[in-house]
């Protein structure tokens, strides 16, 4: 949880589960999961890269899973103070660390 400059300390918070701390992708988080982005991987697609950096997924910010749809896709992400739908592909491409429940 080191290098997110505090933003995911403060998100945590008592009683908070650390379930895992190693670099993993957005998609494979559980609905109720919290994580921080630690970056952007889109191979040979730097517009998709761009798009998600645009709509807040940068290095820090914190991540909450908020629900899957019936068939597991699209998934309702909290990031920022807002809400966006990502397709399982799109979040394949976010790389997140520390996931909390």
């Amino acid at each position: 949880m080191s290098g997110t400059d505090g933003a995911f300390e403060e998100a945590g918070g008592p009683g908070t589960v650390v379930i895992d701390a190693l670099p993993r992708s957005l998609a494979n988080l559980a609905p109720g999961a919290r994580a921080a982005v630690i970056g952007v991987v889109a191979d040979g697609e730097p517009a998709v890269a761009r798009r998600l950096h645009d709509l807040g997924f940068t290095p820090g910010a914190v991540v909450e899973v908020v629900r899957r749809a019936p068939l597991r896709d699209p998934v309702l992400y909290r990031v920022r103070d807002y809400e966006v739908c990502l397709r399982r592909a799109q979040a394949e491409c976010v790389r997140v660390t520390g996931a909390q429940r």
